[in-house]
């Protein structure tokens, strides 16, 4: 497994590294036997340390998480025992969901946008209320089962997830509602 773990505006010693690589092993084997790489990031928010850790699992599914403590070393445990949580509660449809796929889960390319913020600019257009957009990237929409959308959101810790619904390929929307239920929008049942 490949890992990359840095500080923002923090030196990130030998001793950190060996620890991390070492206890998020230990984790990431008990649940799921073949990750690719992980990404864990130390910072700093006045006299907290954070940090993010997102580990991608060759099954296509993302597992993120996020720790926050007085000491570096706390603030990984909580991030690792946040980790842990999530795994142990998808265990048994983490181990699942590879026997129901022949391959591992595919990514169709879409257009992602992001719009200026401020409404008084787009009013200003001569073509009424068009968004200014002000930058332009791609995004991976995977191709799911809606259980297996909602554990990715989950795990991902994302407050919803746009995927093609593997059953008719449309496209399909899991979010997180307000009241703590998880939200399906499919529009091909709105007929």
């Amino acid at each position: 497994m490949r890992y990359t773990i840095s500080g923002k505006h923090i030196d990130v010693g030998e001793a950190l590294t060996s620890h991390v690589k070492e206890e998020l092993g230990e984790v990431l084997e008990k649940y799921s036997q073949r990750p690719t790489d992980a990404t864990i990031t130390f910072s700093r928010d006045a006299h907290q340390f954070l940090c993010d850790s997102v580990v991608h699992l060759s099954t296509g599914l993302t597992v993120q998480a996020k720790g926050t403590a007085n000491e570096i070393y706390a603030a990984f445990d909580a991030c690792r025992e946040r980790m842990d949580k999530q795994l142990r509660r998808y265990k048994r449809r983490l181990k699942d969901h590879h026997k129901d796929r022949s391959g591992p889960v595919e990514f169709g390319e879409a257009g992602m946008y992001v719009l200026a913020a401020d409404e008084d600019e787009w009013e200003s257009q001569e073509s009424g209320l068009q968004p200014i957009i002000i930058a332009e990237m791609e995004s991976r929409v995977p191709t799911l089962s809606v259980g297996d959308a909602v554990m990715q959101m989950e795990l991902a810790g994302a407050p919803l997830l746009v995927f093609r619904n593997e059953k008719h390929g449309g496209v399909n929307v899991v979010h997180r509602r307000d009241d703590g239920n998880v939200g399906w929008i499919d529009p091909r049942s709105s007929k």
